[in-house]
């Protein structure tokens, strides 16, 4: 039985760093041009890149060059460190370089696009004001992140040549057509139904989405897709791409979530068991470590007893292998769910108070008004 619960993330969430990929495995011209065509630019959109140097430069000039090809304005690369990417240096970057995060937000104002390079965090300023840009409904940006990478037992791994060739194969083939066409579908069939989870652990938690924002993450980073942005993580479009996010309606989410051995608070935590009513978390049980759990809880204030979201991953390029298994890209493979707690503000739901604990599991049930759409972590073909 395959089951992933991460440590919290709090406040402020952070994407594991990646090295600079082994040389030789990626085709950054390849790469570079499938990030362009996924901003669909159009003619004088000012594009920026954010990242830190040092990790993916080889990518910079060739996505700065398939920037300045597209027709858009070019302003460069900006580190979020003290060294700079080679070649970005401009009045633009000069100013951003010696901002903080507030004179960024306004400097960023003109940004059109900005791309999330492996490196950039939520704790840089430059990232933040950029964050910021998107919650008050202005420009988008692509995260392009390269990790998010977990062995089964919820621990980081590294970004070695496996995960970075399987990242790309999932960028460069995957059919972006149908992958938003099966998370539309998906939509649709489950406005006004009841969604079921159960896992062979015992987990079995059921809610409604109602008119809530589903965030697809298709892969359409255009503008047009922009303008239909319901939340901030609408405007946060990720590559790889696979998953499907949304905050249910709180009063609706009833039932238990049974999780795997993991670690609360900093302690192992087994035959850990949450009950909810309401949306809220109305008793705990563990064979282990249940202080562990009451502790890091209560730390966390009402976020950390509420339900926040359930995401349920579409693309099959990003799915556990058979073989040496690993969860790629955060849980965006196919049949992948993910039932978190939290704060769920920036998917669109009443909870706020900047906890976050994402749990993934990967042998879950899913049914939608009775149809079955993933079986012992499987999707099924619709």
């Amino acid at each position: 039985m395959r089951y992933l619960a991460l440590t919290p993330l709090l406040a402020v969430m952070t994407f594991v760093s990646c090295a600079e990929p082994p040389k030789g495995v990626i085709d950054w011209e390849a790469v570079a041009e499938t990030i362009t065509q996924r901003m669909s630019l159009q003619s004088g959109e000012r594009v920026l890149l954010l990242g830190r140097a040092g990790q993916f430069d080889d990518l910079v000039p060739s996505l700065r060059a398939a920037v300045q090809a597209a027709g858009a304005v070019d302003l460069g690369a900006l580190s979020v460190s003290s060294e700079r990417f080679a070649g970005s240096v401009s009045p633009f970057l000069t100013l951003a370089e010696t901002g903080d995060r507030a004179a960024l937000k306004e400097l960023f104002r003109d940004v059109d696009i900005a791309v999330m390079l492996p490196g950039a965090a939520l704790s840089d300023p430059a990232y933040a004001a950029m964050q910021d840009l998107l919650g008050e409904g202005h420009g988008r940006t692509i995260h392009f992140h390269w990790s998010g990478a977990y062995d089964l037992n919820g621990n980081a791994i590294a970004v070695t040549d496996v995960v970075s060739a399987a990242y790309q194969t999932a960028l460069l083939e995957t059919d972006y057509a149908a992958l938003s066409a099966s998370q539309e579908f998906f939509e649709s069939s489950a406005r006004g139904e009841e969604i079921h989870v159960t896992t062979p652990r015992g987990t079995d938690i059921r809610f409604r989405i109602g008119d809530r924002p589903v965030t697809k993450q298709d892969g359409d980073a255009s503008a047009q897709r922009a303008t239909q942005a319901r939340n901030l993580i609408d405007r946060e479009i990720e590559l790889p791409a696979g998953a499907i996010r949304v905050a249910p309606l709180e009063d609706t989410v009833e039932g238990t979530i049974a999780f795997p051995p993991s670690v609360w608070n900093g302690e192992t935590v087994e035959g850990l068991k949450m009950y909810f009513k309401r949306g809220k978390v109305v008793r705990v049980e563990a064979n282990r470590g249940l202080a562990a759990v009451e502790a890091e809880l209560d730390g966390a204030g009402t976020a950390g007893r509420s339900f926040r979201e359930f995401a349920l991953g579409f693309n099959p390029l990003l799915a556990i292998p058979d073989a040496d298994a690993w969860i790629p890209y955060y849980g965006y493979g196919a049949g992948v769910v993910r039932l978190s707690l939290g704060d769920n503000s920036e998917l669109g739901g009443t909870v706020s108070g900047g906890y976050v604990r994402w749990n993934f599991f990967t042998d879950a049930t899913v049914t939608v008004g009775g149809n079955t759409w993933v079986e012992d972590g499987q999707l099924l073909s619709r």
